[in-house]
C-alpha cells in the first residue's frame, strides 16, 4: 500500500508555507498553447480520461497533421499535443470541438477531473464514478464561475478500490458501495432493499458522506467553497494545499446552500486508504490494460488501441481498452506495437519528463538516458532539472539530471553509464 512507503521528498512547499501566487495562471490548454523548445504544446482535459473511438482517431490526425507525431500522458490521465506551430491554433481547435473534446471554450483548462479507470469493467470497484465524472464535468462546464478555477485544480473520484484516492486531488470523492455496512460474511435479509449508493467527499483533511446520486453537485459545491475561501486568504491559491492555515474551505456550508445533505465523518475515519495503480493485462472479460513507453504513444500505437467501444487515459500513464473482445490476441498485437503489456516488464512504473531538447530548462535527454533497472519495484521518474515535472504520487525513485552531466538517484551522485545498477537498487530496497 502506498500509504505504508516511506514518503518522497515533495517538490511543493509542506502545508505550513503556504504558496503566495502572484501571477494568474499559465497552465496550458487546448487553447492557450504553451511555447516549448520543440514548438507549442497543446493540452488537452479529458475528464476520466475517456475517449470515443472517433476521438481517438482524431487525436492521431492532430499529432501527425499538426504536430509531432506524438501523444504525451499526463499524471493526471490527460493527453498533450508537442511540436505544434504557432499558427495551427485555429486549425486544432476546430479539430478538437467537431470530435467533442472542446464542449466550452471557457472552461476547457478547469476540466481535470480522473477517475477509476477501470471502474464497471472488472467488478472489483463501482460503475457509477464514470457517471459522476461525466455529469460533474457538464457541471462544471455550465457555471460560469467555475472558469475561475486553475488549471492545476484536481477533481478524484475513486470507485472504492482506492487506486487513484492518493493522487492528491483538491476534491475528492470515493465511492461507499450498496451494502458496504454490512459485516463481512454476514447473510442479507431476504427481501430486504439494497442500502442506496453512497459517498465520501475528502476536501482539505475532512471528510462528509453524502448520497451517490449527490456525488457530482456536491463536488462541485466544495469547489466553490474553496474559490470563496481563496479570495479571502488573498494570496492567490490555486490548490486547496496552498490556502494558508486558518483559511479552510466552508465545505459544510456550501453544501447546506446546494441542498445537499451531509454528514461530517470523523477524523478517524477521514484518512484516505491508497492502494497500487493498475497492472498492465486483462480486465475482466473484454477489457485490457496497457502502458505507454515513458508516457508517449506515437499516432500508431494510439490507433491500436482500436478498436474499442471506450479508451481510457489513466494517470500512470496507460490506456484501458474498453470492449477489447478476446485479450489474448489483443495483448499479443499491441506488445507488437511496442506497449508495455506485462506487469513484469521492467519498464512498466517508468516515466520521464519531456527533457532535452523540448524542454529549455531540462539538463539532459532524459528520456535518452533511461533505464528501468532490471526489477520492477517502485515507480521511477526521470527529470530533466529540480522542478520534476510530471512525477508521480505516492513514493517513487527520484533520478534528477545535474548540470554535470550525471544524475542524483534518491539524492545520490550518479554518473550515466551506472543508472542501470542504480535505479535496480533503488527500486527494491527501499
Amino acid at each position: 500500500m502506498l500509504a505504508a512507503m516511506p514518503p518522497t521528498p515533495p517538490s511543493t512547499p509542506p502545508r505550513d508555507e503556504a504558496r503566495i501566487r502572484d501571477r494568474g495562471d499559465a497552465c496550458p490548454g487546448a487553447l492557450r498553447l504553451h511555447a516549448a523548445d520543440d514548438g507549442r504544446l497543446a493540452r488537452l482535459r479529458l475528464p476520466a480520461g475517456c475517449l470515443t473511438p472517433h476521438q481517438v482517431e482524431t487525436l492521431a490526425v492532430a499529432a501527425e497533421t499538426l504536430g509531432d507525431g506524438r501523444i504525451s500522458l499526463t499524471s493526471r490521465g490527460n493527453a498533450e499535443l508537442r511540436g505544434l506551430t504557432e499558427e495551427c491554433g485555429a486549425e486544432l481547435a476546430a479539430l478538437l470541438a467537431e470530435a467533442g473534446l472542446l464542449p466550452s471554450p471557457t472552461h476547457e483548462r478547469v476540466r481535470n477531473i480522473v477517475a477509476s479507470p477501470a471502474a464497471g469493467l472488472d467488478g472489483l470497484g463501482g460503475p457509477e464514478v464514470q457517471l459522476w465524472a461525466r455529469e460533474l464535468d457538464a457541471l462544471l462546464c455550465a457555471e460560469p464561475w467555475a472558469a475561475a478555477l486553475s488549471g492545476r485544480f484536481l477533481f478524484v473520484l475513486d470507485d472504492g478500490r482506492a487506486d487513484v484516492a492518493g493522487l492528491g486531488g483538491d476534491v475528492t470523492l470515493v465511492a461507499v458501495q450498496p451494502g458496504a455496512a454490512r459485516k463481512p460474511g454476514a447473510a442479507r435479509v431476504p427481501g430486504a432493499a439494497p442500502k442506496p449508493g453512497a459517498a465520501r467527499l475528502y476536501v482539505g483533511g475532512r471528510a462528509w458522506r453524502v448520497a451517490g446520486g449527490d456525488a457530482p453537485r456536491a463536488a462541485l459545491a466544495a469547489a466553490g467553497a474553496f474559490l470563496d475561501a481563496a479570495r479571502a486568504a488573498g494570496n492567490g491559491a490555486w490548490r486547496v494545499r496552498e490556502l494558508p492555515e486558518g483559511s479552510a474551505p466552508d465545505v459544510a456550508g456550501a453544501l447546506d446552500r446546494a441542498g445537499i445533505a451531509a454528514e461530517p465523518v470523523t477524523a478517524a475515519e477521514s484518512l484516505l486508504v491508497y492502494a497500487p495503480p493498475l497492472a498492465p493485462g486483462p480486465l475482466g472479460a473484454g477489457s485490457l490494460y496497457v502502458l505507454a513507453p515513458l508516457g508517449r504513444l506515437t499516432a500508431a500505437q494510439l490507433r491500436a488501441l482500436l478498436p474499442a467501444e471506450e479508451v481510457r487515459l489513466t494517470p500512470w500513464r496507460g490506456a484501458v481498452v474498453a470492449g477489447a473482445g478476446p485479450y489474448e490476441d489483443r495483448l499479443a498485437a499491441l506488445d507488437s506495437h511496442g506497449l508495455i503489456t506485462r506487469p513484469a516488464s521492467p519498464w512498466a512504473g517508468v516515466s520521464a519528463c519531456t527533457g532535452r531538447p523540448g524542454c529549455a530548462k531540462s539538463l539532459a535527454d532524459v528520456r535518452a538516458d533511461a533505464a528501468p533497472g532490471s526489477a520492477r519495484g517502485l515507480p521511477v521518474h526521470y527529470s530533466g532539472c529540480e522542478r520534476r515535472c510530471g512525477h508521480p504520487h505516492g513514493t517513487w525513485v527520484d533520478v534528477v539530471a545535474t548540470a554535470d552531466g550525471a544524475y542524483l538517484v534518491d539524492g545520490a551522485p550518479t554518473p550515466r553509464t551506472a543508472l542501470p545498477d542504480a535505479v535496480t537498487t533503488a527500486r527494491t530496497t527501499r
